[in-house]
């Protein structure tokens, strides 16, 4: 299948359109038996619009948890050097996500979801590659730079790791590598969550820090909660349970930590539609001290600016557990097998309500949901974790506002593993596309960025010469 159409990518105010196809590629159900013999089809993004065919290099995303137009979308960099470079440029979609499912609509049941792991991602993209390259295991002609964000830069690292024949470097951005069990303490995320709320506004943070209580008391009366309802736009009322409100609790915990990672100088609409600097902007109905019902009014205002900024939305569904406009499903599945990142919170230290972590309560509720429990060392066992001494070519960058940079690389290993800390930014800033209020802090790590990939593409040249 091939599709013709152009990548829209908001560059500095302007729209600009890219040539693309979406194509098809076969790949094996599983790489790593041979018991089954099924095949199913991937889809991926090219573009070849300033490709030098002779020798130019192929800028691959290693796709991640969702449907691959949408990070196509939002990773501008690659679109804006591609010209610079003479890059064929390729988006690989994850197998189980987006529309590359291997048993179509039953592929996230139970007895199918199985061959949805990193490692089987990472072999799609490899025979990819090498059908890109010209197959039959000839000696590769192109340099492939391999870029991702979030749980993609951790692949694009992985790529780099485990396929160092296939792939000269990687652009890691916001790839929280270390973020698993042993490695960094649990609370980190919500901390660094906490921070970016005390920086907008420290009364924004006690607010919040006190609703919680004011929120269980208040719904415990009906007429409350008839009230709340109305006020905050839910689909349904919260019932007096201990399932209902926490339900809600966690919603908003979610959303508070979502408004972090996107807290973008510039209106987004990579997670859902927000405005610029989202974090401030909804600190302004918390800038006072609240109290009671007037509290919960000013969260009523947060949630509005969080599900209905644009003027779009429906009703609240806090009982949802989607992923904006990612179509992340297939996600908790991999946070319940091999993706298993620790996060707890104490209520001091940050602004939420104290949650410890307990793995034995969150392996029995991965059985119950999937009938595996977890393997938490299975990710370091893979790719090293925090031991990445015998690695190379791999450019991690961590915005400081970020919550996941609490599991990132924050110093360089080695000449080669180099870390690129930008001291004012969110999630993967530096991959999205220029925009004229990005920090200095993301201008000079996509030069970093360039200068690497420009010496990764001369060393291929010079040993394949």
């Amino acid at each position: 299948m091939r599709h013709a159409t152009y990548i829209l990518v908001l560059f500095l105010g302007t729209v600009a359109a890219y040539h693309n196809e979406t194509k098809e590629f076969v790949v094996p159900l599983d790489h790593f038996g041979f018991q089954r013999n099924e095949t199913f089809k991937i889809r991926y993004i090219e573009s070849d619009q300033y490709w030098n065919r002779g020798n130019g290099p192929i800028f691959f995303y290693t796709g991640n948890e969702g449907q691959i137009e949408s990070f196509a979308k939002h990773t501008g960099f690659m679109w804006e050097i591609a010209r610079e470079f003479e890059a064929k440029i390729i988006f690989a979609e994850h197998r189980y996500y987006g529309k590359s499912m291997p048993f179509g609509d039953k592929s996230l049941d139970n007895e199918h979801i199985g061959y949805l792991t990193s490692a089987q991602a990472l072999a799609d993209y490899a025979q990819l590659v090498n059908f890109l390259q010209g197959g039959k295991n000839l000696k590769p002609k192109y340099p492939v730079i391999a870029f991702g964000g979030s749980y993609g830069g951790m692949l694009a690292a992985y790529f780099r790791i485990k396929y160092p024949h296939l792939v000269q470097g990687a652009i890691a951005a916001s790839a929280p590598v270390h973020m698993f069990s042993g490695m960094v303490p649990c609370e980190v995320f919500h901390r660094i969550v906490t921070s970016s709320f005390n920086v907008a506004s420290k009364v924004c943070r006690d607010n919040i820090r006190q609703s919680w209580s004011v929120l269980r008391t208040f719904v415990a009366n009906k007429t409350n909660a008839d009230w709340l309802k109305k006020e905050w736009n839910l689909c349904v009322a919260v019932n007096d349970t201990k399932e209902d409100v926490q339900d809600l609790i966690d919603y908003l915990q979610g959303m508070y930590d979502t408004l972090a990672m996107v807290n973008y100088p510039f209106a987004s609409d990579f997670l859902l539609p927000l405005p610029a600097n989202p974090v401030r902007s909804v600190c302004q109905y918390l800038s006072e001290k609240l109290t009671g019902q007037k509290l919960l009014e000013g969260i009523g205002k947060v949630l509005q600016v969080y599900t209905n900024y644009n003027g779009k939305g429906e009703c609240v569904n806090y009982k949802s557990t989607d992923y904006g406009n990612l179509n992340a499903t297939g996600w908790d599945y991999q946070a319940c097998t091999e993706m298993v990142m620790p996060m707890c919170t104490n209520g001091v230290d940050d602004m939420f309500e104290p949650m410890p972590w307990n793995f034995t309560e969150f392996s029995e509720e991965c059985h119950k949901k999937y009938k595996v429990y977890p393997r938490p060392e299975a990710a370091w066992l893979q790719y090293g974790g925090d031991r990445l001494q015998a690695a190379s070519n791999i450019i991690f960058s961590n915005g400081l506002l970020d919550p996941w940079a609490g599991g990132g690389l924050l110093s360089s290993i080695s000449d080669t593993i180099k870390a690129v800390v930008m001291i004012d930014t969110a999630h993967h800033l530096d991959l999205m596309p220029q925009n004229s209020d990005d920090p200095e802090s993301v201008k000079m790590a996509r030069q970093e960025h360039k200068r690497n990939i420009e010496q990764w593409i001369r060393n291929f040249r010079l040993n394949n010469a």
